[in-house]
């Protein structure tokens, strides 16, 4: 798959987080770029698995040469253990057709508090909005830049949300040049866990659009999050440390 030096990869859940940030990033009024967009089906018969692909689409952002400015993946979501291997075949895609020059992977997510543990002697850092960054592989000019836009995370964080612990393992075993943004969200049972989710994906948006020559607007982001009634186990996550 044919990529721009910045891929920005969603998974299309459920609640939509991935297509509504997707949606709200487009070009600059005042730049040339042009918003191209596919779909794609990636076999996964080398997995065992004969009646399933990974599917999804792509949009791509093309200067006035036709040069890839930044693309953005949405794979659609699968329960586990499908999940891993439609993951590590669209990661494979993009290095496969990219071995010159491999892109810069961002990988965002919107995971609720409960998923994310500490040790008891520490505490999540606070900000104006709950945005955290975790760099993996090589640093480079794109990861400085998430860096310094992002709150640390705590070295002692456990991660109990099955799609960010399976790309973090897969991107670490590829050795992708990759960045982990996370949005920390409340237990969307409120009317006020919506609003302070609301902002998160705002702070993200911007981001997002700050290191990827885009823009966005907040009027765009409609968040109507599904209502959760109690966090599910995940027998899956051993697989991946």
């Amino acid at each position: 798959m044919k990529v721009a030096p910045k891929v920005i990869f969603f998974l299309e859940g459920a609640d939509g987080f991935g297509t509504l940030i997707a949606d709200a990033l487009q070009p600059n009024p005042s730049s040339t770029l042009r918003r191209l967009e596919d779909s794609f089906e990636l076999p996964l018969e080398r997995y065992g698995i004969k009646d399933r692909k990974a599917c999804g689409r792509v949009v791509q952002f093309v200067d006035a040469d036709g040069l890839l400015e930044v693309s953005l993946l949405l794979l659609q979501y699968y329960e586990p253990p499908v999940l891993a291997c439609a993951v590590n075949e669209a990661l494979a895609s993009l290095t496969a057709e990219n071995l010159s020059s491999m892109p810069t992977v961002i990988f965002p997510f919107l995971v609720s508090a409960p998923k994310l543990k500490l040790e008891s002697r520490e505490s999540m850092p606070v900000g104006n909005a709950s945005v955290y960054g975790m760099q993996v592989g090589l640093e480079n000019d794109i990861t400085q830049a998430l860096l310094s836009r992002t709150q640390k995370l705590p070295s002692s964080l456990q991660i109990h949300h099955e799609p960010l612990a399976c790309i973090l393992q897969l991107a670490r075993v590829l050795k992708l040049p990759a960045f982990i943004l996370i949005g920390q969200s409340g237990d969307r049972v409120s009317r006020k866990n919506s609003g302070e989710e609301l902002e998160v994906i705002g702070e993200m948006s911007g981001i997002l659009a700050s290191i990827s020559s885009l823009s966005f607007s907040r009027e765009r982001i409609v968040w109507n999050p599904t209502k959760i009634s109690k966090e599910t186990e995940e027998p899956w996550r051993a697989l991946y440390g």
